[in-house]
């Protein structure tokens, strides 16, 4: 079993934390959210992985090139033009030699999940991740008909009172290497981009069996506000992983548990940091500064006696 990473995305809605860098390189208390979606695959026992990402991201090669576990192997593929996640796989297609595991960068689910997805492709030519959703989010999404675990219908993005259902497919998949020819064959949507879901579409007619499996829970990275809630929440439930920093002597700054402050963040005197910050090395803190449940981003600056709570800084 392979895994596909998608990871060429510009995450325009994350903006202004990408604007220094990718949205597969968007830290979560110290991790960037491509090595959170590559986690639990792993911790599966996948080891051949491929993933795609943007051209020039020289910053997610240089991570994961200090950085990859022993026995993995890893494929670079370049996504030149960002036209959608079929065409995301269609550049990864010829490094894929069996059966396999896709997964969108900024879409995160757990190892269980994904224990679930693979014992459902015993028995199936494709399995869809399915989570059940507020009828107004319907539209954000692609929707799908199901037949007990059977998928009969999938619709990218339906217009509200036209979805065949208020349950709708993640982007995690297992694809038999049968999808790969018919990724050729698709046409530009009307948002320009080449949809998955039309080539899955494309196997439920010539009758192959597409089933489902329903996530309990995945969380979603796509604005600023996504970061913070999910920082935030690891810094409360991981705090035997994450490491306190305390501050330098003399300083009279004070630390609050839960933070985690990154070796080369600069902090002045008489700061309060904490609870639930996460300081990015290359930040900058002046003197007298209050930060509480943000974060502060590289190449950030909080002024002297500013007080920042509920935000991410990232210039």
């Amino acid at each position: 079993m392979q895994a596909v990473i998608l990871a060429a995305g510009l995450g325009t809605r994350l903006r202004p934390v990408t604007d220094r860098r990718s949205k597969a390189m968007v830290p979560v208390v110290g991790t960037p959210l491509v090595e959170l979606a590559l986690a639990p695959m792993v911790e599966c026992g996948i080891r051949d992985v491929v993933m795609v990402i943007g051209p020039d991201d020289d910053e997610i090669r240089n991570h994961f090139g200090a950085r990859t576990e022993p026995g993995i192997s890893l494929m670079w593929v370049t996504q030149e033009r960002r036209l959608g996640m079929a065409h995301a796989l269609a550049a990864a297609a010829r490094h894929i030699t069996g059966p396999f595991v896709l997964s969108a960068c900024d879409s995160l689910v757990g190892a269980s999940h994904v224990r679930e997805l693979l014992a459902a492709a015993r028995d199936a030519d494709t399995v869809l991740s399915l989570l059940d959703v507020e009828p107004a989010a319907v539209s954000r999404s692609a929707a799908v008909e199901i037949d007990g675990s059977i998928v009969r219908r999938i619709v990218e993005k339906p217009r509200i009172g036209e979805a065949p259902s208020n349950t709708v497919s993640l982007p995690h998949y297992v694809f038999s290497p049968d999808v790969l020819p018919l990724l050729s064959h698709l046409s530009k949507s009307a948002r320009g981009e080449y949809e998955l879901q039309e080539a899955i579409q494309r196997q439920i007619d010539s009758g192959a069996r597409v089933v489902g499996v329903r996530a309990t829970d995945r969380v979603q990275v796509s604005t600023p506000e996504d970061l913070l809630e999910l920082s935030r929440r690891r810094l409360r439930e991981e705090k035997g992983f994450l490491t306190s920093s305390k501050a330098p002597s003399g300083t009279a700054t004070k630390i609050i548990d839960p933070v985690h402050i990154e070796p080369g963040a600069r902090i002045g005197r008489d700061c309060t940091i904490g609870p639930e910050v996460f300081l990015e090395s290359g930040c900058a803190i002046g003197d007298g500064a209050e930060i509480l449940k943000s974060i502060v981003l590289r190449g950030a600056r909080v002024a002297g006696h500013q007080r920042v709570v509920d935000t991410v800084v990232a210039d």
